[in-house]
């Protein structure tokens, strides 16, 4: 079996990944760039060889989601920085997950930060990728009106989430990690079915180390009180704690 994969042609650029096109028309290579990113791109940095963490990251996830029966993008780790990802139209829609009140939430709504969801009321929020509208916060009926997704595709979304969200609370939890809340995006294929795509990494979730509360995500990067070197060793402690078991 010949595992060289081929990079064609040069297709997107992100604010985190690059993406080239491979001899196969159905599939991508998925490149980790070192950048980060906070407040809508407003900051950013280069943390070296944070793209290497995330790589590492998102394949241990994608790859244990998938043994879960969970459909992604996910094919298999190339090297150190790329993916073989399954080609996807992307849904210019990102969901964001949320199990215990922090961050944007705890400021709208006036909720103490680290409150905690009553009574399974997982809280499903969706905002609108669109750079010149700085990614509002819509609700269905709005996705719907615009024309990017059904009600049905929702219902189908909404259905992979809690499932997703289930799935992953306990693998955390296991680690000693809360799952606070999370970003996800999916895609659609060639056959027009649903696939989990882009990324899981402490750059789209919040996690918080379950004894000390500890955050082990971006927010340190985004509330800015401790050096560079700092956050890259919080990604990697995520990395350990995910080789562990």
């Amino acid at each position: 079996m010949n595992n060289k994969i081929t990079k064609k042609k040069f297709l997107l650029e992100g604010k985190t990944k690059k993406i080239y096109s491979t001899e196969n028309p159905y599939e991508i290579i998925l490149h980790y760039k070192d950048n980060i990113t906070t407040f809508d791109g407003l900051k950013k940095e280069l943390l070296q060889d944070k793209g290497i963490l995330n790589n590492e990251i998102t394949t241990l996830i994608f790859k244990f989601l998938n043994s879960c029966g969970i459909k992604t993008h996910f094919i298999r780790k190339i090297n150190n920085r790329e993916q073989l990802c399954v080609k996807v139209d992307m849904i210019p829609l990102e969901f964001v997950v949320r199990n215990i009140i922090s961050g944007s939430m705890s400021k709208r709504l006036g909720v103490k930060e680290g409150t905690h969801t009553k009574n399974n009321n997982t809280i499903l929020e969706i905002f609108y990728k669109n750079d010149a509208l700085n990614d509002p916060l819509i609700n269905d009926h709005h996705a719907v009106f615009l024309g990017v997704i059904s009600y049905e595709e929702l219902n189908t979304i909404n259905k992979i989430i809690l499932n997703i969200n289930n799935i992953l609370k306990k693998y955390f939890l296991e680690k000693n990690i809360f799952l606070v809340d999370f970003k996800i995006e999916f895609g659609k294929n060639e056959k027009n079915q649903i696939l989990l795509s882009d990324e899981i990494s402490p750059d789209t979730c919040r996690f918080w180390d379950k004894k000390t509360m500890k955050k082990l995500d971006k927010d340190l990067f985004r509330i800015g009180v401790v050096s560079e070197e700092v956050v890259l060793d919080t990604y990697m402690e995520v990395l350990k704690r995910l080789n562990v078991g």
